[in-house]
Parts: structure tokens; C-alpha cells; sequence
């Protein structure tokens, strides 16, 4: 184990590992456009970090729709599967800093809003569900971020307090879900959440690179 008091550390998902925000961007332009409706920066910055019916729920309120949340679950599901293979990608550093991890013994694991089947279907991409203690999905939680539920299982599975352990997240719901549980919270934000409030955060690094990341839990 590294010289740090962070023993453990926790993954979120979308725009944190994988560039899968931008996935969402153009589901929600596609099922809205459908409608007649713009999937506009500010709707987007709402549902962003959300648990799915809280997602949706807000899409139906901002625009009015006769949808259920079920109904364009369901819809935006289709199209992410579909989008998948000409959009996702690692987000820069996540191979190295999971290398880096697994070199020095930390347990890792994964907690995030989206649905089990999805976060499947995501990690399945480059086989990464081996590489992780556990994976906690929005069908593992009945209060979604910023509730720090989550991250207090996250915890309770890592077998560490929460203070010694270590949050990844790039959404401001996401960041202030994990300094609600305790957590050392590291924001990382990517292109879509750049101008969220982290100031809950501990620190906020420039990539899943950034050397003070390292340094944190003594990996440099």
C-alpha cells in the first residue's frame, strides 16, 4: 500500500472514465429532436449526474413532454447502445492511473447514477469489470446524488472509512454526493461540466493524470 491516509479509491463512470457525457449529448439531441425540442447546455447541466428518473424528469419538465420517464429511458437506451461503438472512448489517464492502483495494492471500485444494464454494456467494451471490488449502479441505490448513499456503500464494501477514501467524480451533483459521505473528493472536469461549482472538492486536477492526484494517495 502506498504512504497516504487514502486507502481506497472510488470511480464514477460517465465523463469521469469514459467520454460517455458526450454518448448523452447526442441521445438527447436525437430523442428530443424527435419532439420537436432542443437539448439545450442548460437542460443538459441539470440532468447531468442524476440518477435516470430524476434525469429524465427533468427533461420532461423543461420541455413539456407527454412522455413518462420509462418511455424515453427505454428510447435513450436504444440509441446509446447504438452510438457506442463510433463514440466512446477512455477519458486521458485511465489506463495509467488503474495500472498504478493495481501496482500498489489499492482497492478500487465503481459507483455510478447510470443504469446496470448500461454500465454493462460500457465496461464490456474494454473488459474492466474484473479490474474492480465492486460496481455499484443506480439499481444499487433508492436515493440518487447528490445523496450520499452511494458513496456510503462505496465505502462500507472498500472496508474503509469513508475519510480514507479517495472520490473520483467530474460532476458538481457527483462531488457534493461524495463530500456528503466523508469522502477525500477529487473532481475531474471534463469539457461538459467545466464551469460546475466543485468547491466541496479537495482537490480539482486538470486530468485522471494530474501528479497531485498521485501524490494524494501516495502513489509519487
Amino acid at each position: 500500500m502506498p504512504s497516504s491516509s487514502l486507502r481506497a479509491v472510488t470511480f464514477d463512470m460517465d465523463g469521469l472514465m469514459f467520454n460517455t457525457e458526450e454518448v448523452y449529448s447526442v441521445v438527447g439531441s436525437e430523442v428530443l429532436r424527435r419532439r420537436g425540442h432542443e437539448f439545450t447546455l442548460p437542460l443538459k447541466k441539470e440532468m447531468m449526474g442524476r440518477p435516470p428518473k430524476a434525469s429524465f424528469d427533468v427533461m420532461i419538465d423543461w420541455c413539456s413532454l407527454d412522455d413518462t420517464w420509462e418511455q424515453l429511458r427505454d428510447e435513450s437506451e436504444v440509441l446509446y447502445i447504438e452510438m457506442l461503438d463510433d463514440y466512446l472512448a477512455p477519458m486521458p489517464g485511465l489506463w495509467e492511473l488503474l495500472d498504478a492502483l493495481e501496482s500498489a495494492g489499492v482497492p478500487k471500485g465503481i459507483a455510478t447514477s447510470s443504469q446496470p444494464n448500461l454500465v454493462d454494456v460500457t465496461l464490456s467494451r474494454f473488459g474492466l469489470q474484473p479490474r474492480f471490488k465492486f460496481i455499484l449502479t443506480a439499481g444499487d441505490i433508492t436515493q440518487g446524488k447528490p445523496h450520499p448513499e452511494i458513496y456510503l456503500k462505496a465505502a462500507d464494501r472498500l472496508g474503509v472509512p469513508p475519510e480514507e477514501m479517495m472520490v473520483l467524480e467530474d460532476s458538481q451533483i457527483g462531488c457534493r454526493a461524495a463530500a456528503a459521505a466523508g469522502a477525500f473528493v477529487v473532481a475531474v472536469p471534463s469539457e461538459h461540466s467545466e464551469d460546475h461549482d466543485f468547491s466541496v472538492a479537495n482537490l480539482v486536477a486538470d486530468s485522471l493524470a494530474d501528479p497531485r492526484l498521485y501524490e494524494a494517495l501516495g502513489l509519487r
